[in-house]
């Protein structure tokens, strides 16, 4: 099976875009920042299902990491990616510079309320004016038809959607289950910073979380249910809990019991930051 298509700059993108479009065929984004795990190529799977057509954007967005945060340790392994996408059968990598994306002079930021508010805003302040920008810059650079996100990334999805609704953007957001190891950790580019001894602690994140989501269905108290978590995970061994929360699945606005729930959270391991989530069954 050949590759996919590789293009770098905006132009060629949409060349190849209005090519698919003159003979009617129907195109699937799936944003990434490359190191590609397989919860990536779920997405990517995902999108083909959708979609005659498959875009994989790979692009390290620095707007989205604060001065503090690892972007120039991010994993970049272009080569290793674009094997992965040639055996996941995407027919097109967008692999742009910083340069193309924010060229000299760029000077506009989105910033998208609701969801975003508070759980990563509170420890990452502009890491989703970040995320919303690039990906306003993406659906209009490639006018996809869909878009893949990962449930993994959950506050991520809903600010994506919010940003479709509100601005308009006609881009249907399809939201694909997170991928999990055989022990329950969810994939992510960040666990390949982690030790053996490190991986098996993080695999302990979701059966707490699990655990905490089953209690609260069943009317536990939710701050004893969620301090209850954050002390659990740090005698399982995580060095610092940003935070355990509860919120409606579709809103993010403190969670009501009538409503679809969402359990999420955020846990340090030495120096590498991980995120988790999982639905909070209805009683």
């Amino acid at each position: 099976m050949s590759g996919p298509i590789i293009v770098d700059s905006v132009a060629a993108l949409r060349a190849q875009i209005r090519e698919w479009r003159q003979t009617g065929l129907r195109v699937a984004m799936v944003p990434t920042m490359g190191a590609l795990h397989d919860g990536h190529i779920s997405l990517v799977r995902t999108a083909l299902e959708r979609a005659e057509r498959c875009l994989v954007s790979i692009f390290v967005n620095p707007a989205q990491f604060a001065p503090t945060e690892d972007l120039d340790k991010y994993p970049r392994q272009l080569a290793r990616d674009l094997d992965r996408l040639r055996e996941a059968g995407a027919h097109l990598a967008f692999t742009p510079t910083v340069a193309e994306m924010y060229p000299a002079g760029f000077a506009t930021k989105i910033s998208v309320g609701g969801p975003s508010s508070g759980l990563e805003t509170d420890f990452r302040p502009a890491f989703f004016d970040g995320v919303a920008t690039v990906v306003t810059k993406l659906f209009l650079q490639a006018a996809p038809d869909c878009a893949v996100f990962g449930e993994k990334d959950y506050q991520q999805l809903c600010v994506v959607r919010q940003l479709c609704r509100d601005l308009n953007l006609p881009v249907e957001i399809i939201d694909a289950p997170t991928v999990r190891d055989s022990h329950g950790l969810a994939m992510s580019s960040r666990n390949a910073y982690l030790s053996e001894a490190e991986l098996d602690v993080a695999r302990k994140l979701n059966a707490v979380l699990r655990q905490t989501a089953a209690e609260l269905a069943s009317g536990a108290n939710e701050t004893s249910s969620t301090s209850a978590a954050t002390d659990a995970l740090v005698r399982a061994g995580f060095r610092k809990v940003d935070y355990v929360a509860a919120r409606e699945a579709v809103t993010l606005a403190p969670w009501r019991r009538d409503r679809d729930g969402r359990l999420l959270a955020a846990v340090w391991l030495g120096t590498t930051r991980l995120i988790d989530n999982v639905e909070i069954p209805r009683a």
